[in-house]
């Protein structure tokens, strides 16, 4: 196993233009599939699941980019 970059919830928060309340609200209703590490209170997100997270929603992307 490889050991990610893990990004608090305010750095993910500033990346998607959302606030940390809002992360918090997507966590407990399982709103969307934004893996997340816990360890004990601190919650963490992996660096590559926030990038593929954004790449599965990015729209109008030209063929073969």
């Amino acid at each position: 196993m490889t050991v990610q970059k893990l990004l608090t919830p305010e750095r993910v928060a500033e990346l998607l233009g959302v606030t940390t309340q809002t992360l918090a609200v997507w966590r407990c209703e399982k709103r969307y599939n934004l893996p997340y590490v816990k360890v004990g209170r601190l919650v963490r997100y992996p660096q590559s699941a926030v990038a593929e997270f954004l790449s599965e929603r990015t729209q109008g992307q030209a063929a073969g980019v």
